[in-house]
């Protein structure tokens, strides 16, 4: 079976993806599979490369190397490294699409509905869950409906900023303690995230995030252990230990998690096992009333009297080897080679049940 890796992007967060199919290509089973890697640039062109019947070796990385110093500001031809192609032309039989795409254009539905369209079986979620997931507004909604416990926030649309300011201030200061954090609605790994004490940083903060959203939110600070779960599953979900983010800052912006790499790790948390299957219990609800299916990461505030809040679901977390998701994995049992294994299967089975559920309204 032929597995189509997409990766790269147009979003701000291309570099990580190129570090995910690099993971990725080094633990497929190639007994089973070969790999056709798809680069998408900044740009938004797609190049194809050559197929990969082994993991990447220093003599095989061709279309990897090349992206990856293109990102980092080496001066190539995008045409120097990959045929470009329509996408497309992806659909084919005895294949599976694997996107490791994140932030706008990768993980909120867009390339989900050109796989539906193309009627190709992918990992990953569905057009619905990959779009709610995505949007911290309509996440939050859905949370709400089905009682997972949140931090206040507001919702601030540009054209209301634009029109009025001062009512945007009256509805945050009047509802909101300071600090705040301020994110766009549909934006990834702390991409155009700030933090607030005052009106004057509040007014910063509002114009960073609304340069990547016209839709934005503007949460409560809190005092907090940021703790995460990896999901995992179809109809039957499951959900690893908990790992903890530990912080030596107030909040990882973006060169904190991916340029400084100042983020540690400890897994599994330390945290009472009622805590923790809680958090568990809750990971569970928040994939089930997305309706996720594959994998998810689902991000929670846990203060010092043991309240916890969700934060959010990343429906295409990151997925290199040394990514929270896979190691919250790897310390429930669960190998990176055998996880990418599971992931394909269920995009497999997902694909049948659609086959069939399409059989049956044609009849």
């Amino acid at each position: 079976m032929k597995i189509s890796l997409i990766y790269g992007g147009k979003s701000a967060e291309h570099d990580i993806s190129i570090l995910t199919a690099f993971s990725i290509t080094k633990e497929v089973y190639y007994k089973y599979y070969e790999v056709e890697p798809i680069y998408i640039t900044k740009s938004g062109k797609w190049l194809k490369g050559p197929i990969l019947t082994g993991p990447i070796s220093d003599h095989q990385l061709l279309i990897f190397k090349q992206s990856a110093e293109a990102s980092f500001g080496a001066d190539l031809n995008e045409q120097s490294y990959g045929v470009e192609i329509e996408p497309t032309s992806l659909k084919a039989e005895d294949a599976v699409i694997f996107p490791v795409l994140h932030g706008p254009n990768g993980e909120d539905g867009t390339v989900q509905g050109l796989f539906e369209v193309m009627n190709m079986p992918y990992v990953g979620t569905g057009v619905l869950a990959s779009a709610c997931g995505m949007d911290k507004i309509i996440s939050k909604y859905l949370f709400q409906q089905v009682g997972i416990p949140q931090v206040p926030y507001v919702a601030v649309l540009k054209n209301e900023w634009l029109r009025d300011e001062e009512q945007v201030f009256m509805r945050c200061e009047g509802s909101l303690l300071y600090p705040m954090f301020i994110k766009p609605a549909n934006m990834g790994s702390s991409v155009g995230i700030s933090k607030a004490e005052n009106r004057d940083e509040l007014i910063a903060a509002i114009e960073t995030a609304l340069k990547f959203d016209r839709r934005i939110v503007v949460e409560q600070g809190i005092e907090a252990r940021e703790i995460e779960v990896a999901v995992l599953g179809n109809g039957d979900i499951h959900t690893s230990v908990p790992g903890e983010l530990i912080k030596s800052v107030d909040f990882y912006d973006y060169d904190s998690k991916y340029i400084n790499n100042d983020v540690k790790l400890q897994i599994p948390a330390l945290l009472s096992d009622e805590v923790s299957s809680q958090l568990r219990e809750y990971a569970a609800g928040a994939f089930e009333v997305l309706d996720g299916s594959g994998l998810s990461r689902c991000d929670f505030f846990v203060t010092a009297n043991d309240e916890i809040f969700i934060n959010e679901v990343n429906t295409m977390p990151g997925f290199t080897q040394f990514s929270m998701y896979p190691l919250l994995w790897e310390n429930t049992g669960l190998g990176y080679g055998d996880l990418v294994e599971e992931l394909i299967q269920l995009a497999l089975h997902r694909y049948e049940e659609r086959q069939s559920y399409q059989m049956k309204s044609d009849e």
